[in-house]
């Protein structure tokens, strides 16, 4: 269990995250560093309205790999090449090989202004090839039956109808859809909760693989 992407969990729908961060995940403890060989790369969160949250364009410059790490987002304006936050010669290693979208099951109706914009971060993944997936986070907070026994996740008729209502309104396959349950009163790690994690983070890594090989 680590803390490394800072979160929150207040009812605000306001976005936690303000710059761009690489997250690495380290395997054990010691002295020697090492880690696993995926990386996720942490973004402000699309927000409602047309004057807050991230510009779509700033996404696809991150996915493109043109934005360096530490920056910054402004909701107001884009990224540009004279910025020096941007990339202009980004590896293969700088480009985002999968685009994940984390929504909480237990938030409020997603409005017509975020949905858009969703749409429009999917089109300019599409265009670049980058395969897509969504991970629903908080579900027992938004179901009382997964909440008594999280083994009952694919048994929730309300998280099917979220999860249903989301492939529709934005378009991702219901295949590309993975339920977790964060850890967040939990000090110990479960086994349970870790199944439904590790299945999300292999098919992140099996989106990937495929994306790289098309390189």
């Amino acid at each position: 269990m680590t803390i490394s992407a800072a979160a929150s969990f207040t009812t605000s729908d306001k976005s936690f995250t303000r710059s761009y961060e690489t997250h690495k995940i380290r395997k054990g403890r010691g002295t020697s560093k090492t880690f696993y060989p995926i990386v996720f790369n942490d973004i402000m969160g699309l927000e409602e309205g047309t004057d807050c949250g991230i510009c779509a364009e700033d996404i696809k410059l991150a996915m493109m790999g043109h934005v360096k790490e530490g920056y910054t987002f402004n909701h107001q304006t884009s990224l540009t090449e004279r910025d020096p936050g941007y990339n202009p010669t980004p590896t293969p290693d700088d480009r985002v090989h999968v685009l994940v979208c984390v929504l909480s099951a237990n938030s409020a109706e997603i409005t017509d202004s975020v949905l858009q914009k969703m749409k429009e971060v999917r089109e300019m993944a599409r265009d670049l090839g980058i395969p897509q997936m969504v991970v629903v986070t908080n579900i027992d907070g938004a179901c009382a039956e997964t909440e008594k026994d999280l083994k009952n996740v694919y048994k929730s008729k309300y998280l099917k109808k979220k999860m249903t209502d989301f492939s529709s309104a934005v378009g991702i396959p219901m295949n590309c859809i993975f339920p977790v349950k964060n850890y967040y009163e939990e000090t110990d790690l479960d086994n349970v909760i870790d199944t439904l994690i590790l299945s999300a983070l292999k098919h992140v890594i099996d989106f990937g693989d495929d994306f790289i090989e098309k390189m």
